[in-house]
């Protein structure tokens, strides 16, 4: 009996033993066009053992950059994409710049910015109102998020002047609904049976019977159901 102790390290788990061993096969295959051959079964048989990497782009390529790195990179074969290296695999990839924006109004955002920019430099009397009517919405819509209440439009158009500096003017803007939380019910059950229920008659502690509704004890109050 083989143990996996005494096997070597399986390089990728999802292919599983067999796919190494045949992979380990093709490196010990001395007739080019034999060992060719092979290959292309093997990289039928990895890309029908994993049906989910289809979806992914460039399919074929990741299943032959696979084969070169199960055998260790020594095998000697042709393939339709560039053969990877053990260098590139290890390789890092540059890191990108993080682009390092300073907002004027931070509240407010860059984006928004840089649309201002773009209607102040339009010379089209429509298109720029529509980029005033559009900015003046979006400062509306962060007003009402953030604070949860209706901001007038005359507020809108304060703020609007300052940054602009009075250069756009907006005309409407669709109303957005403020955040108006639901009042929780104070009365508890009490209040709840209030409009089913009203109590008729005298004093104290009397007690309502579940059957007869008959009171028991001294001088209770007797429960009529309300009519509407």
């Amino acid at each position: 009996m083989e143990y996996n102790t005494t096997r070597n390290y399986l390089v990728m788990r999802e292919y599983g033993r067999h796919i190494q061993k045949m992979i380990e096969y093709l490196v010990s295959i001395e007739d080019p066009e034999h060992r060719q051959a092979n290959a292309q079964v093997v990289i039928e048989l990895m890309g029908f053992l994993n049906p989910h990497l289809k979806n992914v782009e460039d399919f074929r390529h990741k299943l032959w950059d696979h084969l070169f790195l199960i055998s260790d990179f020594k095998l000697n074969v042709r393939s339709p994409y560039p053969i990877p290296t053990r260098e590139t695999l290890k390789s890092k990839p540059d890191p990108l710049p993080y682009p390092k924006r300073y907002p004027k109004f931070s509240h407010l955002g860059k984006n928004l910015e840089v649309i201002i920019d773009k209607a102040l430099k339009e010379d089209n009397p429509e298109k720029r109102l529509g980029f005033a009517n559009a900015i003046a919405y979006y400062m509306k819509l962060a007003y009402n998020n953030w604070h949860k209440e209706v901001v007038h439009d005359d507020a809108i158009q304060s703020e609007l002047n300052n940054i602009t500096h009075s250069q756009l003017e907006f005309t409407n803007t669709p109303f957005v609904k403020a955040y108006r939380p639901q009042q929780e019910n104070r009365g508890g059950s009490y209040g709840k049976q209030r409009g089913k229920f009203q109590q008729r008659g005298g004093g104290g502690g009397g007690r309502r019977d579940r059957n007869d509704r008959n009171d028991r004890g001294g001088g209770g109050g007797q429960f009529k159901k309300k009519r509407y």
